[in-house]
């Protein structure tokens, strides 16, 4: 009966220091995990916290299309000049100078279009004087006849 005794007691006992074994197995797993999920955690509340700032960023550096402010009015071409002029000079002195360039050319360009503009008004005076011309000539018969002779070389033949 001892020995009935004393192998049930071991045997308990077996089962329990197998259980314990089994509970601290499962309870480095369970630490193992928790902080894996802590890891993750923090590296997502760091890359929460980056695009919160960059959300910031980008909202303090570009103008809300929503917030739309009230246009300027026009000024008037004095001061519109000047305005460009501050501008201009708010810019570094290469650039400075190839805006100077550019509007001589400007100039240039204008001159070349007025003269143009003068060439194309004298062509319309003399296609003006031309079609009077022609317009009396139909008038007058006599003109006709002398016009249609200065125009061709050779007499046109008569049926």
């Amino acid at each position: 009966m001892k020995k009935l005794v004393v192998v049930s007691m071991l045997s308990c006992f077996a089962m329990i220091s197998a259980c314990q074994k089994q509970d601290s197995a499962a309870e480095a797993k369970l630490a193992q995990r928790k902080a894996e999920l802590d890891a993750r955690e923090k590296g997502l509340d760091e890359r929460e916290q980056a695009v919160a700032q960059r959300e910031k960023a980008l909202a303090t550096s570009r103008p809300n299309p929503f917030n739309v402010q009230p246009r300027k009015p026009p000024l008037d071409p004095e001061q519109a000049k000047a305005e460009r002029e501050r501008r201009i000079q708010q810019l570094p002195p290469e650039l400075q100078a190839l805006i100077r360039d550019r509007a001589l050319l400007n100039t240039r360009t204008a001159e070349r279009n007025s003269g143009t503009e003068d060439r194309s008004a004298e062509l319309q005076r003399r296609l003006e004087e031309a079609r009077r011309k022609r317009m009396s000539a139909m008038a007058t018969p006599n003109a006709e006849s002398s016009d249609a002779q200065t125009s061709s070389p050779s007499p046109s033949p008569t049926p």
